[in-house]
């Protein structure tokens, strides 16, 4: 076989309705040609030649009378390249009793035969059981291979930087964009509503600097007269989505497919969209008691819900009580009476030793001061040498993954091979597992060799990544100290933010003594703090 990467590309269509005649868009044929040059590029292979069949059913139209097919075989035969790649199989023929045989004779030819979707078709051994399974697996796989199609169209207008289609999301309006489909009908652009965009900004503030949950932000935009645009109110739901909706950083999503960063279409900051999706991930953990970000946003109180009896560890809950009092004059006060009180003591269910609460105002002090010290403590560190000390950290702990996602991929990837030899037994009639139950099996096994090659993929760029490794290390020291910077004169809801971010949770003993076990972000940064000592009113 030769050793030249000389391709030569083959590309159908079933019928005259699917074919983009003018491929000022995206169609079947189009689709297939982009795919195939974007395998080829990635292989180093060269393309040498293309043929297009237009309106042909390879299920009714045998071989020989397709005129491409045959032209192909007559440039094969004259050793006009090496190569013969398709988008899927099935743009070679669907006739099953014929089609395994066309490819069968590319590769007796001295001719490689390549699919986008589906890789190398091989006759190394056993070549008629292996036409059989060919046969076998092409019925079964039609449905597969008609949503691979769909989704590869749709993917590679978003790789394109168009819009896939369907309902504008919040902040954007649907333009026409001059292109058409192969329908003949007009296809959409988005383009920023600047009233809307406000209403989408605000969300985000709300969220990432003043520490709304969801519901908080969809109360405030109906209670102070903001309707969404299909003028309604605002639900927790459509909150969330605009949240997650990589659409505010310029970046548009069709499954895997990602778009280039579109600038005309941002609304958000990458870096405020990252915070949000911080905020979100730890709030998703606060039932697990290990909370980052405030859970109650309401009232003066700074700490909600990483607070905790140092004694029993129940949460410590506010609670409120009123008491009267006359005045000299005659007229009468409430005085509230705030505390965070231990949920267990108070409720009987565990024998706590500790108090029963502490008050509001005297814990928050306390935690304010602490809070304050770090950021003095975070103003001596040398940036450089913390950041070069949590990289190499960080650098060490992505290669272990990789090791591990390597070790696994191996290890499944031998298992799809022993698969693949019980297909030769179970043609031979030597096998006791039914197809069914192997085509399953191959079915899971071949998911998971794809699942951790794209994930070992992944892993590897992670460790590559060294640059973004270190410009986001040092983004984070710089939202710590922009923390710092702004603390001070901070809102209560936005000192609740900054505390929950910094602190994973707090344990109060007897006397007001404290432990507090910092977050990762703090910790990373802070050397060989990260852990506080029990701490009293006097030396926190």
């Amino acid at each position: 076989m030769s050793t030249q990467n000389r391709v030569c590309c083959l590309y159908r269509v079933s019928t005259d309705k699917q074919v983009d005649y003018d491929n000022n868009h995206e169609a079947d044929i189009p689709m297939q040609r982009k795919a195939c040059h974007k395998f080829a590029e990635q292989m180093g292979w060269e393309i040498v030649h293309e043929e297009q069949e237009d309106g042909v059913s390879g299920h009714k139209v045998r071989a020989e009378n397709r005129d491409k097919i045959q032209a192909i075989k007559e440039l094969a035969l004259k050793g006009k390249f090496d190569i013969l790649l398709v988008f899927m199989f099935d743009r070679i023929g669907r006739i099953a009793d014929e089609t395994p045989f066309v490819v069968e004779w590319f590769v007796k030819n001295g001719i490689q035969v390549w699919s986008t979707q589906e890789g190398e078709q091989r006759f190394d051994n056993h070549i008629d059981k292996l036409l059989n399974y060919i046969r076998f697996w092409q019925a079964d796989g039609e449905s597969e291979k008609t949503s691979i199609r769909t989704k590869t169209s749709l993917g590679q207008m978003v790789e394109a930087g168009h819009y896939k289609g369907g309902v504008a999301p919040i902040g954007y309006d649907l333009v026409k964009s001059g292109r058409f489909n192969k329908k003949k009908h007009e296809l959409y652009d988005l383009k920023i509503n600047k009233e809307q965009a406000a209403m989408v900004k605000i969300v985000f503030d709300k969220y990432t600097n003043e520490g709304y949950g969801v519901q908080k932000i969809a109360d405030y935009l109906n209670d102070n007269g903001f309707l969404n645009p299909t003028g309604n109110r605002w639900s927790h739901n459509t909150i969330r989505n605009i949240l997650k909706n990589t659409t505010y950083i310029g970046i548009l999503h069709s499954g895997e497919s990602v778009s280039p960063c579109l600038e005309e279409l941002r609304i958000i900051s990458d870096e405020q969209f990252k915070r949000a999706s911080d905020i979100r991930e730890q709030r998703a953990q606060a039932k697990r008691d290990l909370p980052r970000v405030p859970i109650n946003m309401r009232g003066t109180a700074l700490l909600s819900g990483n607070v905790f009896c140092g004694h029993c560890g129940s949460r410590l809950n506010l609670t409120r009580s009123g008491k009267n009092y006359t005045l000299a004059d005659g007229s009468a006060i409430k005085r509230n009476r705030i505390r965070y009180a231990c949920y267990g003591k108070t409720r009987k269910l565990t024998k706590c030793d500790g108090q029963s609460g502490y008050t509001q105002t005297k814990l928050d002090s306390i935690v304010d001061e602490l809070v304050k010290k770090i950021f003095e403590k975070m103003k001596g560190v040398s940036k450089n040498k913390v950041i070069k000390s949590r990289y190499q950290k960080e650098l060490n702990e992505r290669k272990t993954v990789l090791t591990k996602l390597r070790s696994e991929y191996a290890r499944e990837t031998s298992k799809l091979e022993k698969l693949k030899g019980e297909i030769i037994k179970i043609l031979d009639g030597e096998s006791n597992m039914s197809r069914e139950v192997l085509t399953d099996l191959v079915n899971e096994t071949n998911a998971k060799v794809k699942d951790l090659r794209a994930k070992c993929e992944a892993a590897e760029k992670a460790v590559e990544a060294e640059h973004e490794l270190m410009k986001d290390l040092g983004d984070r020291f710089d939202e710590i100290m922009g923390w710092a910077e702004l603390y001070d004169t901070a809102t209560i809801e936005a000192k609740k933010t900054i505390a929950n971010s910094m602190i994973k949770r707090i344990d109060v003993f007897r006397g007001y003594e404290l432990k507090v076990e910092f977050s990762f972000d703090i910790t990373q940064f802070l050397g060989g703090i990260t852990e506080s000592p029990v701490q009293t009113p006097e030396t926190a």
